[in-house]
């Protein structure tokens, strides 16, 4: 994990007796259409993603992320960090709500205190949230980035048809994204696969517009830093 915000600080302060240390965790060529035709199928994608109120989001890299949200203000977000440790957030508005386990409290330096790493959420300001601190931010770009190369053969993901679009980026000459849009219905983004400098990545999306049932902790259950 990268630098901590005040947020995720403060929360992980909140849950343990101790002081706070590091973080929780430690330290191809396509054949098929070419060109405006590959490019199309990106803009018809993102294009389709920006118009839903909610998505889950599934990623899968140096942690596995899940990620629900209505790409606004509102979403849950769960990280499980390899070699041990579970963040939870939830975000409503200018509020997360923070949960870390037991285990990512030890690997951050703390030793879970009383009913704290158990159960107990930490209120705290999302504008305290900083990228790379483990926190979720609620909407995602669906921008488009690098050029698309040309399409592969199809394949099915999640039981859907989908045709894969190579997508290289000039900012990673060693890096190839393999795009995969749905053949059938609405051109949503099924997948991001990510393959270079000796790293995997994926990145999966489902729950189209389904309901979103997120709601706050029960008070019970919070311990307030927010200062708010």
């Amino acid at each position: 994990m990268r630098a901590m915000s005040t947020a995720l600080r403060t929360a992980l302060a909140s849950v343990a007796a101790g002081v706070l240390m590091t973080g929780c965790s430690g330290g191809s060529g396509g054949s098929g259409a070419e060109g405006p035709s590959a490019r199309q199928l990106l803009r018809d994608a993102n294009a389709t993603m920006r118009t839903l109120t909610s998505v889950t989001i599934d990623s899968d890299g140096t942690s596995a992320v899940r990620l629900r949200t209505d790409l606004k203000d509102r979403c849950a977000n769960r990280t499980s960090f390899k070699g041990g440790g579970v963040l939870d957030q939830i975000r409503i508005g200018a509020v997360d709500y923070v949960r870390p386990d037991s285990a990512c409290l030890k690997k951050s330096g703390h030793t879970p205190g009383g009913s704290y790493g158990r159960g107990h959420w930490v209120r705290t300001r999302a504008a305290d949230a900083v990228p790379g601190d483990g926190l979720a931010a609620c909407t995602w770009p669906f921008a488009e980035f690098g050029t698309a190369s040309g399409t592969k053969e199809p394949v099915t993901v999640g039981g859907v048809r989908a045709t894969p679009v190579t997508v290289t980026d000039p900012k990673d000459k060693d890096g190839t994204y393999t795009v995969s849009i749905a053949a059938q219905g609405k051109p949503y983004l099924l997948k991001v696969a990510y393959e270079g400098g000796g790293r995997r990545t994926t990145t999966s999306f489902s729950g189209f517009g389904a309901p979103l049932d997120v709601r706050a902790p029960a008070a019970s259950d919070i311990v307030d830093t927010s200062g708010a």
